[in-house]
C-alpha cells in the first residue's frame, strides 16, 4: 500500500524515526487473554509477514504480552529486521503466571524489562520504549521511572522514549527528565478526555498513539458513527479510525488483530476522506453520552 493510503507519513521528534500513521499492535497476536502462545503459530508469523508486505512500519509490543510470546513471533516473523521498521515496546508491567498484568516499576524491573525486549526481539538497541502506568487509581508520579530508562538510553540500549497511560501532569514530568517521542493513551470519537493534550502534543510534534479506539473491551455503541459508515460503504471501526487519523496529524495508529481480513480492513481505513459535515457529527458522539 502506499503511504497516502496508510495516513501519510509522521517523524517522531528529534530522530530520525519516520513511520506511516497506520501502524499494527501486536498484543492480540497471543494466547487468549494475552497469555500463552496463540492457536497457530504459522498463522500469527504470516499475519506478521503480511503486515510488513502492505507498508506497515511501526508496530507496538510488550516482552509482558504473553508473556514474551508477541516479541518471540515479531523476531521469527521478521528477523532480520527491515531496515525502515520501528518496534515500540513497552516496559512498566510484568506477566506472572497465574493472573492478570501487574506494575513492575522498580529500578532492577526496569532494567530487567529492557533487557527481557533486547533478548526477545534479538535487537542491540530498543528503538522506542515506553514506560506504561499500571496503577488503576491516582496519578502516581514517574520521575524516577523515567529517569532509569534516561539512564538505559544513555547507555545506548534504548533509542527514544515514550509514556503510555498517563495524565497530562505524568507526560509534564517525563518531559521535564526526557525527550518524548510518543505518548499513548486511550482515546476515541467517544472518549475525548485528552483533547487539549492531543493539541498540546500535535503543537510540540510529539505522537499521540491512541488505543481502544472502539471503546477496548466495552465497546461503545453510536447510531450517527454506524450511519456514516453505512451510508459511505464502511465499518464503524473504519470510520472511528479515520476519524483519528484525521483529528490531528500527530495521531498515529495501532491496531491490532490476529485476522488477516481485519487487517486489511483496518489497513483501508487509511483511503477514507470523510467529509466535514460527517466530521462535525461525529464530534458529537462524545456529547450524546
Amino acid at each position: 500500500m502506499s503511504v497516502r493510503s496508510l495516513g501519510g507519513r509522521f517523524t517522531f521528534p528529534g530522530s530520525a524515526l519516520s513511520v506511516n500513521r497506520i501502524g499494527y499492535g501486536a498484543m492480540q497476536l497471543t494466547g487468549p487473554g494475552v497469555l500463552g502462545p496463540p492457536k497457530d503459530m504459522g498463522a500469527a508469523v504470516g499475519l506478521l509477514r503480511d503486515v510488513v508486505t502492505a507498508g506497515v512500519n511501526h508496530i507496538d509490543t510488550a516482552d509482558f504480552y504473553g508473556p514474551h510470546v508477541s516479541n518471540q513471533l515479531i523476531r521469527k516473523a521478521l528477523h532480520p529486521y527491515p531496515s525502515d521498521l520501528v518496534i515500540a515496546t513497552k516496559v512498566g508491567a510484568r506477566r506472572p503466571p497465574v493472573g492478570s498484568v501487574v506494575p513492575a516499576v522498580a529500578r532492577l524491573e526496569l532494567i530487567e524489562a529492557v533487557h527481557n525486549n533486547l533478548r526477545s526481539l534479538d535487537v542491540e538497541t530498543l528503538d522506542i520504549v515506553n514506560y506504561r502506568v499500571m496503577e488503576a487509581a491516582g496519578e502516581p508520579p514517574i520521575a524516577e521511572q523515567i529517569a532509569v530508562l534516561a539512564e538505559l538510553q544513555r547507555e545506548g540500549l534504548i533509542r527514544y522514549l515514550g509514556v503510555s497511560n498517563v495524565t497530562p501532569d505524568q507526560v509534564a514530568q517525563a518531559r521535564a527528565i526526557a525527550n518524548i517521542v510518543c505518548v499513548q493513551n486511550r482515546y476515541n470519537v467517544a472518549d475525548r478526555e485528552d483533547d487539549a493534550l492531543v493539541d498540546e502534543l500535535a503543537r510540540e510534534g510529539v505522537a499521540y498513539v491512541p488505543f481502544w479506539p472502539l471503546g477496548g473491551t466495552s465497546p461503545f455503541e453510536s447510531a450517527t458513527l454506524s450511519a456514516i459508515a453505512s451510508r459511505i460503504g464502511a465499518t464503524p471501526h473504519q470510520v472511528a479510525q479515520a476519524w483519528l487519523l484525521q483529528r490531528s496529524p500527530n495521531v498515529l495508529l495501532i491496531p491490532g488483530t490476529s485476522s488477516v481480513a481485519h487487517l486489511r480492513e483496518n489497513l483501508a481505513a487509511g483511503t477514507l476522506a470523510l467529509a466535514e459535515g460527517d466530521v462535525a457529527a461525529l464530534d458529537g458522539i462524545s456529547r450524546e453520552g
